[in-house]
């Protein structure tokens, strides 16, 4: 079996004082990879990539993601570039739609999402490689970085998309595609024949994650984090498994979120989730990386993700 790297996600409400606590803790554990996202209302992307960065000495720090439309694309290079050029080989850059509600409350909404995408990850990479960009879509004539700012290890860009047409956009466009939680085998392996990529292709795999000794405290702590699974954006999570329609029909029964999520049997969760033993968690994470994902990075749930880091890092600590 393979194994592929582990990572860590920062949860996006971490109180601020724990911010860099958490990413000097999970480098010192030694996770290879820390993810920071970007939701709307909450912490900027960039700027908490370049604290984490700061913070630490060797983990890989990717963003997952960005929003293309809220930044034009010569700006984003420029910001891409001087992390790289300040972390080199330590920064990944992860872009995608947003989420459309949110994209549309700030008025950033392309006419055309999926040509708009595909055609800022294009200039995004021409731009950290040295190139001129002209691109009619995105209003953008005759803009490269100064040779000074092009940094001597590009980062990869990847994409966070989840339907078939922009999984599509990402094999022809991206290194590599983010799949966001809960990702099982049979999400990676139905994502990667709709990337359907002509070469080597990263993929990033987002999970709800708790490590226990005891299998069923791990599976209780790790349930509340499914609670919004079920609802129509998270449909190609569930394909392949046979317990879908059934989740389907529980979500539509159950009286809101956290009694949907109390409800979930204990099989199901322990396949929508990284939980149980470090042995169990380790064995789901081959068995993620068996089928295509090269990364994947750990969701921490409870009331003290600082704490529960500790628990995650059994399953790298082997």
């Amino acid at each position: 079996m393979t194994t592929p790297a582990v990572g860590v996600l920062l949860p996006r409400d971490l109180p601020a004082d724990q911010v860099l606590p958490f990413a000097r803790r999970a480098d010192a554990l030694g996770f290879d990879e820390l993810w920071v996202v970007e939701d709307l209302g909450f912490r900027g992307g960039v700027a908490q990539a370049a604290a984490v960065l700061a913070a630490t000495d060797r983990v890989h720090v990717g963003i997952g993601i960005l929003p293309a439309a809220v930044r034009n694309v010569a700006f984003a290079a420029m910001e891409a570039a001087t992390l790289a050029q300040l972390f080199p080989g330590r920064v990944t850059f992860g872009i995608g739609h947003g989420m459309p509600g949110w994209m549309r409350a700030v008025g950033a909404w392309p006419d055309r999402p999926l040509t708009f995408l595909g055609a800022y990850t294009q200039a995004l990479r021409t731009l950290l490689r040295g190139g001129t960009v002209h691109d009619d879509e995105l209003g953008v004539t005759g803009v490269a970085l100064e040779k000074s700012s092009v940094p001597d290890v590009v980062p990869e860009v990847l994409l966070g998309v989840r339907g078939p047409r922009s999984l599509a956009v990402a094999g022809r466009v991206a290194d590599g595609t983010i799949l966001a939680e809960p990702t099982t085998p049979q999400y990676v392996s139905g994502a990667l024949a709709q990337i359907a990529a002509p070469g080597p292709h990263r993929v990033v795999a987002y999970g709800v994650a708790a490590v226990d000794d005891d299998e069923s405290a791990a599976l209780a702590a790790a349930r509340p984090g499914l609670m919004w699974i079920g609802e129509p954006d998270w449909a190609p999570h569930l394909v392949g498994l046979p317990f879908a329609d059934d989740l389907a029909r529980l979500r539509a029964s159950s009286a809101d979120a956290h009694a949907f999520a109390a409800a979930l049997p204990d099989e199901w969760v322990a396949e929508l989730a990284l939980a149980g033993t470090p042995e169990q968690v380790r064995a789901r994470l081959a068995a993620l990386g068996t089928v295509g994902a090269t990364s994947v990075g750990l969701t921490p749930v409870g009331p003290d993700p600082v704490a529960a880091l500790d628990q995650l890092a059994r399953v790298v600590q082997a």
